[in-house]
């Protein structure tokens, strides 16, 4: 794989200079991320306690009629123990992260960064950071396949908040569909949290039905159009391919819509 030689953190802390660069600029969720931490000493020697990978992206939470962008940690890597850094010395740093399961992905406007911090009274260069993808795994795409044979297309990707359902994370990634065929006249739209589990992944449908004469319009303006599903969908399953997968789906979303 050729080096993506973009510096993605510079921190300098006193006299020395730590720049962190990748070996890609794309990845799996659940995949890899490598490339080496580069140390440079200045004029003097220094002491360094500890170097950290940062990985963050922003997220929206509604407080008084306002939507406020937040950022979240999403993985905390320690790279390096305490070290000294010599005048004029260079340490190059290689690393190998595993990123989280629970990813969210960059399709639409869902940004992920890196940013770079020495552990010297908690030093850490906000202003510095660079951008990266992380592409849904074969799982996901897998389902995203399926919803688009089923017609459903892709109209928007958000971070959320929302702490109960995301576990360590303070928000929940969504994905807004909107039909165009099969369930066009059916349904307003259709959000789909995903949740990897291993070899297997579980799906949260928010399916939002559309208002058919006055009973609908009363259950829309009660909030009665929205049903909820939690299904898992086993790996085995995912394995047969997104026709498949589109079968079982269709048959689930009919019985809500």
């Amino acid at each position: 794989m050729s080096f993506f030689k973009k510096v993605l953190a510079s921190v300098g802390i006193g006299s020395a200079k730590v720049d962190t660069q990748l070996d890609q600029s794309q990845v799996e969720v659940g995949g890899e991320l490598s490339g080496v931490v580069k140390v440079e000493g200045g004029q003097t020697e220094q002491h360094v306690d500890r170097i950290y990978l940062y990985v963050k992206t922003s997220y929206i939470k509604e407080e008084n009629d306002q939507k406020i962008s937040y950022e979240a940690v999403v993985g905390k890597f320690l790279l390096s123990e305490s070290f000294t850094v010599r005048t004029g010395e260079r340490k190059d740093i290689p690393f190998s992260l595993t990123l989280p399961e629970q990813m969210p992905v960059t399709l639409r406007n869902a940004p992920l960064w890196l940013e770079t911090g020495l552990d010297i009274d908690n030093a850490l260069d906000p202003k510095d950071r660079d951008y990266f993808q992380v592409l849904p795994n074969a799982n996901m795409q897998t389902v995203l396949d399926a919803l688009d044979i089923l017609g459903f297309r892709l109209r928007e990707v958000t971070n959320e908040y929302a702490s109960r359902l995301g576990g360590h994370l303070p928000f929940v990634q969504e994905f807004e569909f909107v039909p165009t065929t099969h369930f066009r006249g059916q349904l307003d739209e259709l959000e789909v949290l995903f949740f990897p589990r291993g070899d297997d992944l579980e799906l949260l449908l928010q399916i939002d039905r559309r208002a058919r004469g006055l009973r609908g319009l009363f259950a829309e303006g009660m909030g009665l159009d929205e049903s909820f599903v939690r299904v898992s969908v086993p790996g085995s399953e995912l394995r047969q391919g997104a026709q498949a997968v589109a079968g079982q789906l269709r048959e689930l979303i009919s019985r809500y819509s």
